[in-house]
């Protein structure tokens, strides 16, 4: 694989030079039918699926026939809480449902990769050695993002003691602040830009931590998880040859 490399920044956006990049996670061929699979099941698990009418068998009352069937000249009715009454049950209305579907770790993580991959392919990753901002300003972010040309949506990806970049960061509409273990596919497709810390793009590219199931995003109770994360496979793949 050719070398892939972005470029560096200071804090207050000067130029410092290149990092190399994970051609594992940044350098794959990306694949577009696993990256929409994956957006798709994204999107799905947001919806709460909490809509919902009654039926003419969930509505009370209406156990009574209204009259007699013949005789006064009126149409027959069975029950007033059939559909063509006011108040009577909704035909073919919606149901509450889960729209959450399985996605398997290995075509998120391929999916994650296609990702970053598209995007190192474009230059639109770039990455900050540190930032040494004392107190949190949004102006700073502001100043930083302008700097490095980011006129659009950008993807922000911390490291966990990077208090004031995140607090600088949080107020921008056009800004996600994600951890390194949280990046999903959605994200990375929705930014124009992918700004990484140094520490972040360390942790993602899988050099400084080992990859176990608690490096995974979780799902909650209902079963709605919210994509994956940065996985490299070379770590499991040892296990294997190993055993």
């Amino acid at each position: 694989m050719p070398d892939l490399k972005a470029p560096l920044y200071t804090s207050s956006g000067a130029e410092k030079g290149t990092v190399d990049l994970n051609p594992e996670i940044f350098g794959i061929e990306p694949n577009k039918a696993v990256m929409h699979q994956v957006v798709v099941a994204q999107l799905a698990a947001r919806r709460s699926g909490t809509a919902t009418v009654k039926t003419r068998a969930q509505v009370r009352g209406g156990g009574r026939k209204p009259w007699r069937q013949k005789g006064l000249g009126r149409a027959r009715h069975g029950s007033i809480r059939s559909p063509q009454w006011v108040g009577g049950g909704v035909v073919h209305g919606p149901q509450a449902r889960d729209y959450s579907q399985r996605t398997p770790k290995k075509m998120k993580r391929l999916a994650v990769r296609s990702a970053l991959s598209a995007r190192a392919s474009e230059g639109a990753v770039k990455v900050i050695d540190q930032f040494d901002w004392d107190t949190p300003k949004t102006k700073l972010a502001t100043a930083l993002l302008a700097e490095l040309g980011a006129t659009g949506k950008a993807l922000v990806v911390l490291g966990g003691r990077d208090v004031a970049a995140e607090r600088s960061f949080r107020n921008l509409p056009d800004v996600v602040l994600l951890q390194s273990g949280q990046i999903n596919t959605y994200d990375v497709l929705w930014s124009d830009m992918v700004l990484f810390s140094h520490d972040a793009l360390a942790k993602a590219s899988g050099e400084s931590f080992d990859v176990t199931e608690g490096d995974f995003v979780k799902e909650d109770e209902s079963g709605r998880g919210d994509g994956g994360i940065i996985a490299a496979d070379s770590a499991a793949d040892d296990e294997r040859g190993a055993s």
